[in-house]
């Protein structure tokens, strides 16, 4: 037999100091035949040589430009002393403060990054107008990292103006306080070309977004934040050499737990919590946005705790997370433990072998482009409002339903059971929160009061971070979602400069543009709009908690 170790109780594997193990018989079964399969191709091998051929003719040309993340380990040490030569100067001139303008691959892993280091960073991944003047303060301490692959990424772009112009209000000059990453030849690196920007670095455009996190758009806000990025890519290094291996690659068993996991029908990932804070949330975007597509894809689930509701066995799930992760009996279940740089690369590795597995196309994102066009069709149109009036308004919160939602509703309360109940077998509850992350956290509560109720699994998500991620699943992957979007009045907008819109229009568009992708498919959607934000989510959270 090939493939690693197994025993009785599952499969084992461990290289560069990352191990994996995958328990359940089921899960152990399904995974063994992706092992089976990979010895017989030779796809360990065939991946790290780059064979684009692997995911099928028609990704070919795709894969063939987007696998400069195995070469990540050299290519980012080529820019370790460029930024952290900058991170000197910044710090000689009293600028301690990073804050990250990004969205999805620019800024999720960064994040995780900087928070496993214990080292602040502010990251600006939303178009609430509350969040983005929020995180526009203590400027005189402040650089703004500026990071979008394509350049043209109308969140990012926005932050950027606003940023500038914030710098331009407090008497600083923005050429001295903005670093932008970007592909070369984007529309970013020409606007930081003319503008002056102080730093300009140049990612490999071999490497797609949510593959990043190795390479320039994880290390240049992370390295500038004060972060050992050396260290990160010796971790990553220490793994390389396993990644051809037939034999005790870690990587590998990991994508045939996920992809074997998915074709025998284990299709969600409950994505437990271990010693990187938000890891969870960046691998959330890597799988769901990489393999939600053609009907097929694997929904991560991000939960708060090992024994979170959510968290118990089921037909069509298993558990991912550390060794240290209690699990009941007999669950199915992969455990993954090692250092950051090296769950990073082999993550990104399992995700391909998880394409490979499903038989799509893993670094394509065919369905994201689809909301970013109804939202710029809402925009050109002018101010967003609602288009039909809400069917009922409790405790500062509107009640907006579609199809069969709408009938017999009377209450709140009667709306969120209607929605429950809409979930079909098999299918999932996603909560999408067009709120402030900081100032709305509590939110985020509504997964797991949710998940109590519900005999599926319930993701939650922050607008619109969550269109760069499980927005391509809900859309391209299995037609069993069904959705609550909550958005909130806004208090006090904010302008964009050079553009006809604000972040509130523009946060508006986005829910709206989003809702008619996800209704043009039949899927039930109720809107609860919050008319006053803290009174409309202590309502939510009240009605959310009954059983």
């Amino acid at each position: 037999m090939s493939g690693p170790p197994s025993s009785a109780s599952g499969l084992g594997a461990g290289a560069g100091g990352l191990t994996v193990t995958v328990e359940g018989a089921s899960l152990t079964g399904a995974a063994q035949g992706v092992l089976d399969e990979a010895a017989s191709s030779g796809l360990a091998q065939a991946l790290v040589a780059k064979d684009s051929s692997l995911w099928g003719p028609e990704a070919s040309a795709e894969a063939g430009v987007r696998l400069g993340w195995l070469d990540v380990v050299p290519t980012g040490r080529a820019m370790v002393d460029e930024i952290l030569s900058l991170q000197g100067e910044l710090a000689a001139e009293g600028i301690d403060r990073v804050v990250l303008c990004g969205m999805g691959g620019s800024s999720l892993a960064p994040e995780v990054i900087c928070a496993a280091a214990g080292r602040p960073l502010v990251v600006v991944d939303t178009t609430d107008p509350g969040q983005v003047r929020g995180a526009l303060v203590d400027l005189e301490r402040s650089v703004v990292v500026v990071s979008s692959k394509s350049g043209g990424t109308l969140e990012t772009d926005s932050h950027r103006r606003a940023a500038r112009a914030a710098f331009e209000a407090a008497g600083i000059d923005p050429a001295r306080r903005v670093v932008v990453v970007t592909d070369p030849g984007s529309p970013f690196e020409s606007a930081a070309r003319d503008e002056g920007s102080r730093a300009v670095f140049l990612a490999d455009p071999d490497v797609g977004g949510r593959y990043s996190a190795l390479t320039a758009f994880g290390l240049v806000p992370a390295g500038l934040a004060g972060v050992d990025i050396a260290g990160l890519l010796d971790e990553a290094a220490a793994l390389q050499d396993s990644l051809a291996a037939t034999d005790d690659n870690p990587s590998l068993l990991l994508g045939a737990a996920l992809g074997g996991g998915a074709v025998g029908g284990r299709d969600k990932l409950v994505l437990v919590p271990g010693p990187y804070p938000g890891f969870g949330d960046w691998a959330e975007q890597l799988v769901a946005e990489s393999t939600g597509k053609q009907g097929k894809g694997v929904l991560p689930v991000v939960v708060e705790a090992a024994d979170a509701p959510g968290t118990e066995p089921s037909a069509d799930s298993h558990l991912v997370g550390p060794a240290s992760a209690r699990a009941a009996e007999g669950t199915p279940r992969t455990t993954v433990d090692g250092p950051l740089g090296a769950q990073f690369l082999a993550w990104e590795y399992a995700t391909a072998v998880t394409g490979a597995a499903l038989r799509i196309n893993p670094f394509d994102q065919p369905n994201v482009q689809e909301s970013k066009d109804n939202t710029q069709a809402i925009l050109d149109a002018g101010p967003a409002g609602d288009p039909e009036p809400p069917l009922l308004v409790e405790g500062g919160v509107e009640v907006h339903a579609s199809g069969s939602l709408q009938s017999g509703v009377t209450d709140l309360s009667g709306a969120l059971d209607a929605l429950l109940a809409s979930v079909p077998d098999r299918g999932y509850l996603a909560v999408m929160a067009y709120l402030d992350r900081q100032a709305d956290a509590r939110a985020a509560e509504l997964r797991a009061l949710l998940a109590a109720r519900l005999a599926h699994p319930v993701t939650f998500g922050w607008a619109p971070r969550f269109l760069h991620s499980t927005g391509q699943f809900h859309k391209g992957g299995p037609q069993t979602g069904a959705f609550l979007q909550i958005t909130g009045a806004v208090a006090e907008d904010l302008d964009i400069p050079g553009r006809p819109f604000t972040f509130g229009g523009l946060q508006t568009a986005q829910a709206l543009g989003d809702l008619r992708a996800l209704a043009e498919r039949s899927r039930p959607v109720l809107r609860l709009h919050l008319v006053d934000r803290a009174e409309g989510l202590a309502t939510l959270l009240e009605v959310a908690a009954r059983r």
